[in-house]
């Protein structure tokens, strides 16, 4: 881990593997000598757990940076992973997943281990030191370009680039706040007319710890790290700065500059080549002056044009039910969260061989789902019916809310597809279906053991609290229903089919609609009745769904129906006669832990208790799943008639003695 990266192995690495896409490119390592550990240990184990941690963690993060430890001494694993700054939520998440894919298999299980990608740094070892330093000391990972200056001074060159990586260190650590940079030069000296450059720090660094691990990059740049003085590019990554530039060939990088410098310490004053696209300009007078210009590619315009007119499309026929619409869904920001996930046509009817039958995993009333190879990932592609309106609405809520949630318990939005007429809608592949087809099945709900369905109980709990709470945005799902928990190939359970989602300001507690719809047997009374819905909503689904967990039997109607006893309704029965027991599903066949199903089915009762402002939040629910099982849980109250007036909550006093100080 202490020795440096061998120049001619990067060489070789990056003629290799860096013109190749991120689906298929290979990371550039550096592999420690601290020894070795064993296929099915702990620290293998914690090491998989931690890489999931930290590419969800950094993919939903501003700064698209987190850092951990997973497990206790001698088997724990200390990490980090750092996204470019310039890549999107869903970009940074693929690369984390390439991360846990490539940690253990590059480096041959080794403890120490770096991986550079393209668009993201990864380091984990069995010592936690490189995470307390604020510098780049003992490692680092040294990428040359493969060929070099033909026709340049030398000399100027070497000026010309640390002129830039200095301007681009003081933008990262001035001016952005995710300390991160991009910059371009603009000049007319022979052989390195633009030169391009790329600054960033982890964002766990203050601002001051920033400027010195960068600034240190830049005093070596060329002497202290044996770059060859004439070679094209270079880029040092390391656990706390990262520093890059390249020469020529269009930017590495997506988006304008950050930095614009021309060779003559002037402003532009006319357009630049067609690969440049200004942003700040910096001279010799520091020059304040900004210059707009709009060269975007023919393809990006098709992009947005495509779903700017769904999105017109869209408002116009909604226009007469305003209360549908959820606000700032339909901007220029979530256009761009989208844009990068688009995937062609072609590739798709590649994926399934042009929507084969045999291919085709189910159909609704939206269209059909297909099983996909979808360049080396399995996927599933849910393709609208041609020609109809019907989940025009549904598109734009799945389209731009899923493209921004990132959470290991949400079903992962991998692409979309407007062509030819086509709305097609990419999601990663869940081996498993969904939930309800073992539950509902005499002989798949024997796959279901106690501990696999508590599982599934406290995932659909946090995807919620995440939703509810803790993403950027304050989601309300309206459809949670057996039927749209999906299962992969451990079991655990993952959120889907955002179609009917709604949007709410931090602020907001409630919603009022005229058109209803969901699923009877999962909607809360208030909404059925006066059209409320609110994050309350969503805890009465998921009452409805543990109990349907704990007893293995489907809810078939409103709970509030008159005509025929639901099974909300008995179970109520059961939990106030004291035979509850006879409820569980019997399945399981007494092999559970009592005291933790009852509590289940306490969380259950409460969820669905007819006043929303008795119902438990999903953080409150966290905390009571992983309260003890003997302590004594809020007795539920039953058969209350609908009221909506405001009042205290019957639980809050055990959550606040529940909660972790």
């Amino acid at each position: 881990m202490r020795r440096r990266f061998s120049i001619v192995h990067a060489v070789l690495l990056l003629v290799a593997a860096g013109a190749l896409p991120l689906a298929t490119a290979q990371p550039w390592p550096t592999c420690g000598t601290s020894g070795n550990y064993t296929a099915g240990s702990a620290y293998e184990s914690n090491l998989r757990s931690l890489t999931s941690t930290l590419r969800a963690n950094a993919s939903s993060s501003p700064t698209l940076f987190a850092s951990g430890v997973a497990g206790t001494a001698p088997d724990a694993v200390y990490g980090l992973l750092l996204c470019r700054g310039d890549v999107s939520s869903s970009d940074c998440f693929d690369c984390g997943t390439r991360v846990g894919q490539d940690a253990g298999r590059v480096c041959n299980r080794t403890r120490d281990a770096v991986l550079v990608y393209n668009q993201c740094y990864a380091q984990f070892s069995d010592k936690g030191d490189f995470l307390a330093s604020t510098n780049n000391s003992g490692t680092y990972s040294l990428l040359i370009s493969g060929t070099n200056i033909s026709s340049a001074d030398v000399a100027g060159y070497d000026r010309a680039v640390t002129e830039l990586l200095n301007a681009t260190v003081r933008y990262a650590v001035e001016s952005s706040p995710r300390l991160f940079a991009t910059g371009q030069r603009v000049g007319t000296d022979p052989g390195f007319r633009n030169i391009y450059s790329m600054a960033q720090c982890a964002s766990d660094l203050s601002p001051a710890a920033c400027r010195r691990c960068l600034d240190d990059l830049v005093s070596q740049w060329w002497d202290g790290l044996s770059f060859p003085k004439n070679g094209e590019g270079a880029r040092v990554a390391g656990p706390r700065c990262y520093l890059r530039s390249e020469l020529g060939g269009g930017p590495f990088y997506t988006g304008p500059p950050m930095v614009l410098l021309r060779a003559d310490g002037l402003s532009p004053t006319s357009a630049p080549a067609p690969d440049v696209t200004p942003a700040t300009t910096l001279g010799k007078k520091n020059s304040a002056s900004k210059i707009l210009v709009i060269s975007l590619p023919i393809v990006a315009v098709a992009i947005v044009s495509a779903i700017s007119f769904y999105m017109w499309n869209m408002r116009k026929k909604s226009r007469s039910a305003k209360a549908e619409h959820f606000s700032g869904v339909e901007t220029s920001e979530d256009l761009e969260s989208v844009k990068s996930t688009l995937v062609s046509l072609a590739s798709l009817q590649v994926a399934t061989n042009n929507f084969d039958e045999s291919k085709k995993l189910g159909e609704g009333g939206f269209g059909a789902v297909y099983k996909g190879l979808l360049f080396g990932e399995e996927v599933a592609v849910k393709r609208m019916a041609k020609g109809s309106n019907q989940g025009l609405e549904e598109l734009k809520n799945e389209l731009v809310l899923v493209a921004k949630l990132h959470h290991r318990n949400l079903v992962r939005l991998v692409g979309f597809c407007l062509e030819e007429g086509e709305r097609l809608l990419v999601y990663e592949y869940m081996p498993n279906k969904s939930l309800d087809t073992f539950l509902f099945d005499a002989e798949k709900g024997r796959q279901l053991d106690w501990a696999t369905r508590f599982k599934i109980i406290e995932g659909i709990a946090r995807g919620l609290q995440y939703l509810h709470q803790d993403s950027q945005k304050k989601i309300v799902h309206r459809d949670m229903k057996a039927s749209n928990v999906l299962l992969d190939a451990d079991m655990n359970p993952k959120i889907g089919d955002f179609g009917l989602a709604r949007l709410f300001s931090q602020d907001q507690t409630r919603d009022v609609t005229n058109r209803i719809v969901g699923t009877f047997g999962y909607m809360a009374p208030e909404y059925v009745v006066r059209g409320h819905y609110s994050t309350k909503s969503d805890v009465f689904s998921f009452g409805i769904l543990v109990i349907e967990t704990v007893t293995g039997k489907r809810n078939n109607g409103p709970c509030f129906s008159e005509q025929n006893e639901d099974l909300v309704s008995i179970v109520w029965r059961h939990w106030e006669e004291g035979n509850i027991v006879e409820m569980i599903d019997h399945s399981l066949e007494r092999n559970y832990p009592e005291a933790e199903v009852l509590k289940c089915i306490n969380i259950g009762l409460l969820c669905v208790q007819q006043n929303p402002v008795d119902r438990p939040t999903m953080e409150d629910v966290m905390i009571l799943l992983n309260s003890d099982a003997t302590i004594s849980l809020p007795a539920p109250v039953a058969h209350r008639p609908i009221d909506f007036s405001n009042g205290s909550s019957g639980y809050s006093q055990t959550i606040t003695q529940l909660s972790p100080r």
